[in-house]
């Protein structure tokens, strides 16, 4: 059967008869989880094996937004509190190797925890800048202002990540960072010159344009289509996404269910794909929302097959079972190293 290039979300803790029948019947790419999905390790567990079961793949993605911080769906005391992103970053201020380590050793206890429930994609790290004036959705998620030093510490917690056997998601490609206001409740509008933007808020992308996984902004870049968001202008994929920045990974959507997109979800599906986009992912877990996008999503096309299995083939390559250095990690916070 082929795939549906769509990733969903699921109601509650369990897989109910209706969603197992409409995720057998359409056979998405892969599923996502969020808080009201999560309540213990067995109960995770059982829930994956099931999504997995629904679509009869083994090897079905299963997400979650695990970055740290304030975006973390696994929460004590079940799952460790790891620190947002711009802790590195003012750890690599001071000492850029310090801050580099912290950074890998922190995503891979991330993905030890991720990779012993069975969940395999990260949707992590977050590349966008953290600038003056922005609104606060990205704000401490954010590695910093610097795109040199956001990409390299990217780049540590990605591997951190490879190496546990999750695959990492970069986001928000091509830059969320000057938004001014927050892509869940508005559409964001940057003006700034194209130029400038590709010397900052994409430099961070283009230097890690090999990762596997990437997520689009909902914003608006009026100096190269003013009249779509980048999730739905084949400009901004074509000549920046996959022309500038040189990313050739698979391309997921943001959730379409966010309010930065209007109309129906159906369209916004049929839009985000034939702009570019590999994959639609949807969140909320409504059956009638993921109906409407799942018919008018179609198949999977060969080019984001063959971008998913690139991707599968990082993943197998990166898997470690060497320890975790947690009291290495703990020094690193503290500033002993």
């Amino acid at each position: 059967m082929t795939l549906s290039p769509t990733i969903f979300g699921c109601a509650g803790p369990q897989l109910g008869a209706a969603e197992h029948a409409f995720f057998a019947r359409i056979n998405p790419l892969g599923f996502i989880l969020f808080a009201r999905n999560c309540e213990t390790p067995d109960q995770i567990r059982r829930l994956v094996a099931d999504l997995r079961a629904a679509v009869g793949r083994d090897e079905a993605p299963v997400l979650i937004d695990q970055e740290g911080g304030r975006v973390a769906r696994l929460k004590p005391p079940q799952w460790r509190t790891a620190p947002p992103a711009d802790r590195f970053g003012t750890i690599a201020d001071r000492n850029r190797s310090a801050g580099l380590e912290a950074a890998r050793i922190n995503s891979h206890l991330i993905g030890r925890d991720l990779a012993a429930l069975g969940i395999d994609v990260d949707c992590a790290p977050v590349l966008d800048l953290r600038l003056p004036g922005a609104h606060d959705i990205i704000g401490d998620r954010a590695f910093g202002m610097a795109p040199q030093r956001v990409a390299e510490l990217g780049r540590a917690a990605c591997e951190g990540l490879l190496a546990a056997g999750v695959l990492p998601v970069i986001k928000h490609i091509p830059g969320h960072g000057r938004a001014m206001s927050d892509s869940h409740f508005d559409l964001p509008v940057v003006k700034t010159p194209r130029a400038e933007l590709e010397a900052t808020d994409f430099e961070a992308f283009r230097l890690l344009a090999d990762m596997p996984w990437a997520m689009t902004a909902h914003l608006v870049y009026a100096a190269i289509d003013p009249d779509r968001p980048a999730t739905l202008s084949p400009k901004v994929i074509a000549e920046i996404i996959r022309g500038h920045i040189g990313f050739d990974g698979l391309l997921l959507c943001d959730d379409l269910s966010m309010k930065a997109l209007k109309g129906d979800l159906g369209e916004l599906a049929k839009q985000a794909l034939a702009a570019g986009c590999d994959v639609v992912l949807h969140c909320n877990g409504q059956m009638e929302e993921m109906t409407r996008i799942a018919d008018a999503a179609g198949r999977m096309s060969a080019e984001a097959e063959r971008r998913f299995q690139r991707g599968r083939a990082m993943q197998q390559a990166g898997i470690v079972t060497a320890a975790v250095d947690e009291a290495r990690f703990d020094a690193l916070m503290r500033g002993l190293a």
